[in-house]
């Protein structure tokens, strides 16, 4: 080592000191990749576990960098909490860091003119800024110029082989092309197997330098991995009451559903432990609550969706459960990395459920559409010869909101349609669909779902089961987990356990949300239905016996539906009287109409008006439609429902609200049309009523 190497390397080893802490020393690789930035200006990709110390890597260098007169660093990273955290972290190391995020858009101008002056040594963005109009026209060109060092956080996010795919990360493609000569790149991932790992050095042109790629064995000393199999939900939920104050610490609960999440949180609390639910759902001043009650050890764990995964860090957080399995062991050992940071021991309990594989099996409904659909939202485009918004666009293509703009993203990413102020333009560049290699990532992902049962199922050691599926080069067995040890979780329940829990899931009653306001853009379409839908024409708030996603009734009126049954089971009947009973309403209801006359909804209408002795009306004429965005379905359910002049009678005489009965709630656009129609022909009211919901 020549002499500017070995000041260079203390300089790093006191920045990481006022980091870490006195006692913090270098790792090599840590080392290694630092100095490939600061001394040769060169590309990583680094490839470690969860806590290995990766922020230190480029704080410490972004430090070094500054000193030599170098500019800001740009790191691009996925989720508000890990941004929060890295803000703290940096100035702990005398690095002043800022971010520009949905969350604090007031203070994105102070931010910009920070930067612009010199004051912030590193600016933390979130993917979506990239190719935000305003923020990638007046704001990244003098960033990019100006960098002194680009990092990629989470860096697997970037290829669609990983288990966290984001179209906005592989708009970093452009940026890289627009860096100017000499400026390093740090890219960094917890969780890449050979595969994923290839396509971040693709997607970011890391190959093309002979970029530095440094993996280290991902294995963690303090995590005690164990699967404990039980016969149904409510076994799950007693095990989990019984067993809870006997982890150490506190922890995170992973559920697959937000349903699931919220139901399990209030068994809990229910019985006496202190925890709170974290979900794609939950407002963000309550996740930031969440958080830092979960930091401070006030809660004894989060009942969390994978909405809390990638960048929180509790090093001391003691356990990981997971109530049913994710679909693929790399998303799995990237949630279980959350725990045993800075501690001994962390235990790790995956309890499956039979559930779990329909659950995939929605989230494998939501992947990237087949061609004939994207050519039709390029078409949209194209014919339309100027910008459309996302909402005007739905009218024409018939995908739900959140698929059209992953699908409008990935064109943008490809070049065929262009992000504008207002929506989007297509450019005109050609473009072709690359279905060879969705099919493989749809195999892929079979694949992975297979793993992650194989997992469950095996005889060998867990953690080096996980290690192998990452492709790590030092996978072997570690000895702690269940299957290494012959230690394993006791699998019985305690009878309280399972009384309290049979009751909560059997627990009838969801409410169903109505409508307010017609879908954009129906005159596009031949209806004449727009804005706010009139007072006295909208359904009130209606009532389900349970969701699909619930962990309780959904499994029961998941298997309804799957035998297609003709009759309502005497059971999933007593739920809905019961639900009926606790409803509440203003005024009861009058009469019950059912939505068609399917043999499922006929039986449910005509039991329903014989225990509350009403009469029964009829049925709203439907003809079933293909499922679509909400513009569609609603122009389809418009050619497709009437109500006849003999119902119409009926329900202009009534006193009282019409009961409208269904099997299902999905969208909600059938029993909102059904109310429209019925409250013109004179119904005082329509509480819509149905077995289940999947909202």
């Amino acid at each position: 080592m020549n002499s500017t190497t070995s000041a260079l390397r203390l300089s790093a080893e006191d920045r990481l000191r006022a980091l870490a802490g006195p006692d913090a020393t270098l790792r090599e690789d840590q080392w290694t990749a630092i100095e490939e930035l600061v001394a040769r200006r060169g590309r990583a990709l680094v490839v470690q576990r969860t806590g290995w110390g990766k922020s230190a890597v480029y704080f410490v260098a972004t430090a070094l960098l500054r000193e030599l007169g170098e500019g800001p660093t740009v790191i691009v990273s996925p989720l508000l909490a890990l941004m929060r955290n890295q803000v703290e972290a940096a100035a702990r190391a005398g690095v002043r860091a800022r971010t520009i995020n949905s969350s604090n858009v007031g203070e994105w101008t102070e931010v910009q003119d920070a930067v612009a002056a010199g004051e912030v040594d590193v600016l933390l963005v979130s993917p979506e800024r990239l190719n935000n109009p305003d923020f990638r026209d007046t704001v990244l060109p003098e960033l990019t110029a100006t960098a002194g060092l680009l990092v990629v956080d989470e860096a697997h996010c970037i290829s669609d082989w990983g288990h966290d795919f984001r179209p906005d990360y592989r708009r970093l493609r452009t940026l890289l092309t627009e860096l100017p000569e000499g400026v390093p790149v740090l890219a960094t991932t917890a969780t890449a197997n050979d595969r994923v790992v290839r396509d971040v050095t693709e997607q970011l042109r890391l190959a093309d330098g002979d970029a530095l790629v440094l993996r280290g064995a991902l294995d963690r000393e303090s995590l005690r991995l164990a699967v404990v199999r039980l016969p149904d939900a409510r076994a799950r939920l007693a095990w989990l009451a019984d067993r809870l104050g006997e982890f150490t610490g506190s922890g995170i609960i992973y559920t697959l559903t937000v349903a699931a999440a919220e139901e399990l949180a209030s068994f809990l609390r229910e019985r006496g432990f202190e925890v709170a639910a974290y979900t794609g759902r939950t407002d963000t001043t309550e996740r930031q609550r969440a958080e830092d009650d979960l930091l401070g050890n006030k809660v004894k764990a989060l009942v969390a969706t994978s909405a809390l995964g990638m960048g929180f860090d509790k090093p001391d957080l003691g356990f990981v459960v997971h109530v049913g399995a994710p679909q693929s062991p790399i998303s799995y050992y990237q949630q279980i990395g959350r725990a045993g940071r800075g501690v001994r021991r962390a235990d790790v309990v995956l309890l499956p459920g039979a559930e779990d594989r329909d659950i995939w099996s929605y989230f494998a409904s939501l992947a990237f559409p087949p061609e004939p659909v994207v050519r039709e939202v390029l078409g949209a485009l194209e014919g339309a010869g100027r910008v459309l918004s996302t909402q005007a666009l739905e009218p024409m293509v018939d995908l739900s909101r959140g698929r059209l703009e992953m699908v409008l993203k990935v064109l943008d990413v490809d070049g065929a349609v262009h992000r504008v102020k207002g929506g989007w333009e297509a450019t005109g560049e050609p473009w072709s669909y690359d279905g060879e290699r969705y099919g493989r990532i749809a195999e892929a992902r079979t694949a992975e779902q297979n793993a992650i049962i194989e997992y469950q199922r095996t005889d060998g050691c867990r953690m080096e089961f996980l290690l192998r599926q990452l492709d790590d080069p030092h996978a072997a067995p570690c000895g702690r987990c269940d299957n290494c040890t012959g230690e394993r979780w006791d699998a019985s329940v305690s009878e309280e356990g399972v009384t309290a829990a049979q009751e909560r899931l059997r627990r009838p009653g969801v409410e169903v949300a109505p409508k307010k306001m017609w879908p954009t853009g129906m005159a596009a379409l031949g209806v004449s239905l727009s804005g706010k839908i009139a007072a006295g024409r909208a359904a009130e708030t209606g009532r389900a016996l349970g969701r699909l996603t619930d962990i309780g009734w959904g499994n029961r009126l998941r298997a309804l539906f799957a035998e297609h049954a003709a009759a309502v089971p005497d059971d999933v009947m007593q739920g809905c009287v019961q639900v009926l009973a606790g409803w509440g309403w203003s005024q009861r209801p009058a009469g019950v109409v059912t939505v068609g006359s399917a043999d499922l909804v006929a039986d449910f209408g005509s039991r329903i008006a014989e225990i509350g002795r009403l009469p029964l009306l009829g049925a709203v004429d439907v003809v079933p439609v293909a499922p679509g965005n909400s513009a569609h379905r609603v122009a389809r359910l418009w050619e497709a429902m009437r109500v006849s002049d003999e119902l119409a009678a009926r329900v202009a005489e009534l006193d009282g609200p019409v009961l409208l009965v269904d099997s299902r709630v999905d969208s909600g656009w059938t029993v909102t049309l059904a109310a429209y129609l019925l409250t013109g022909a004179g119904a005082k009211g329509v509480l819509p009523f149905a077995l289940a919901t999947t909202a």
